[in-house]
C-alpha cells in the first residue's frame, strides 16, 4: 500500500497547500491542481487493467482517499476515480458524485469545482454539466443544483451509488480527523498559560484520549468500508458512514475546544478541516440515515447478531 501511498502523499504536499485550498474556495481557478493530480494517472487507479487502468483494489485506493481529507483537497478527487470506474467512456475533468432525491434538487459536494456530475436516479446513471453557481454550505465547493436528465448513461450499481460515495466520505472524514488530531496536540504542546503547556491540564488530557479514540476509530471503519471492495455491502457502507459521521462533530468540537478563539479565524488551517468534517458528516447520509438502515437490515435478518455480523463483514 506504502508504495502508492508515499508518491500520493507528496504530490498532495506539493500540489495542494493550505493557500491553493483557500484560492480554490474563493474562486479562483483550479486547472494547475487538477492537471497535476491528472498527470500522475491516479484518476485511474480503480479501473481495470484490461481498461487501461491500474487495477488497485478498494483497500489500496482507500488510503489514498484518506491523504485527500488530510490534505483538504478542494476537488472530486475519490469521485472522479469512483466515475471512471463505473463509467467505460467517462470524461476527462473532475466528476463530482450526487443523488437525486424525490424534489429534484440536490447539493453536490464539490459541483462547483467539477466539469460533471454523476447522479443516480430511478436506477439510472446520468452524466450532467456542472455549470452553476456554488452554494453557501460551510463555505466551500459544493453546488445546489436541478438538473435536467436525459439519456442515461448506464445503470445504477448493485446497492447505488450513495453506498460507494459513503465509503469514500467515510475515508475523508478519516484523513482529516488525523490531521486535525495531530495539529490539536501540537497546539496543547505549544501553547502556554500559567507557565505551562495547556497541554499538561488535565482535563485537556482527557479532551485530547478521547479524540484520538474518535480518529483511530474513523480510521478503522473506513478501511472495513473499503475491504470489501466495490460494489460495498450496506453493512460496510452503513457502518463507516456512521462511525465517522458521529466521530465528526465531537472531533471538531473539540479541535475548536482546544485551539480557542484562533481556531475560527479564517487564516488558520484548523477551519479548513472542521468545515469539511460537518459537511461530509451529512454528505450522502448522516449517521442517523446509514443507522436506521443498518437496523432495518439487522431486525429483518434471523440469524444472531454475531452471525450477522460475521457474515456482512467476511
Amino acid at each position: 500500500m506504502s508504495e502508492f501511498l508515499e508518491p500520493f502523499e507528496r504530490m498532495l504536499e506539493a500540489l495542494s497547500p493550505p493557500a491553493a485550498v483557500r484560492a480554490i474556495e474563493a474562486g479562483e481557478g483550479a486547472e494547475g491542481l487538477w492537471s497535476g493530480i491528472a498527470e500522475s494517472g491516479f484518476l485511474d487507479a480503480l479501473v481495470p487493467e484490461e481498461r487501461g487502468g491500474a487495477g488497485l483494489s478498494l483497500a489500496e485506493v482507500g488510503s489514498l482517499w484518506q491523504a485527500l481529507g488530510g490534505h483538504a483537497v478542494p476537488l472530486p478527487v475519490g469521485e472522479t476515480m469512483i466515475a471512471r470506474a463505473l463509467l467505460a467512456d467517462a470524461p476527462d475533468g473532475p466528476i463530482a458524485l450526487a443523488v437525486a432525491s424525490t424534489g429534484g434538487e440536490v447539493i453536490v459536494p464539490f459541483g462547483r469545482v467539477a466539469d460533471h456530475v454523476l447522479i443516480e436516479a430511478g436506477g439510472q446513471l446520468y452524466l450532467v454539466a456542472a455549470a452553476g453557481k456554488s452554494t453557501d454550505v460551510f463555505g466551500s465547493t459544493a453546488l445546489r443544483t436541478n438538473p435536467v436528465l436525459d439519456k442515461p448513461v448506464g445503470p445504477t450499481p448493485e446497492g447505488g451509488l450513495r453506498a460507494i460515495a459513503a465509503i469514500l466520505r467515510a475515508a475523508l472524514i478519516a484523513g482529516a480527523a488525523d490531521r486535525l488530531t495531530i495539529m490539536t496536540a501540537t497546539y496543547a504542546n505549544e501553547r502556554v498559560q500559567f507557565g505551562k503547556p495547556i497541554g499538561k491540564q488535565q482535563a485537556l488530557q482527557q479532551q485530547m484520549a478521547i479524540m484520538a479514540e474518535d480518529m483511530v476509530a474513523c480510521r478503522i471503519a473506513a478501511q472495513l468500508g473499503c475491504a470489501g471492495g466495490l460494489p460495498p455491502s450496506l453493512a460496510a457502507a452503513a457502518t463507516a458512514k456512521s462511525i465517522t459521521s458521529t466521530a465528526a462533530a465531537r472531533l471538531a468540537a473539540t479541535a475548536h475546544a482546544v485551539h480557542g478563539a484562533i481556531g475560527i479565524s479564517e487564516e488558520y488551517d484548523l477551519q479548513l478541516y472542521t468545515r469539511r468534517l460537518h459537511e461530509w458528516r451529512l454528505a450522502d447520509g448522516s449517521e442517523t440515515y446509514w443507522n436506521r438502515l443498518l437496523g432495518a437490515a439487522r431486525l429483518a435478518d434471523d440469524r444472531g447478531s454475531v452471525d450477522y455480523v460475521r457474515e456482512a463483514f467476511a
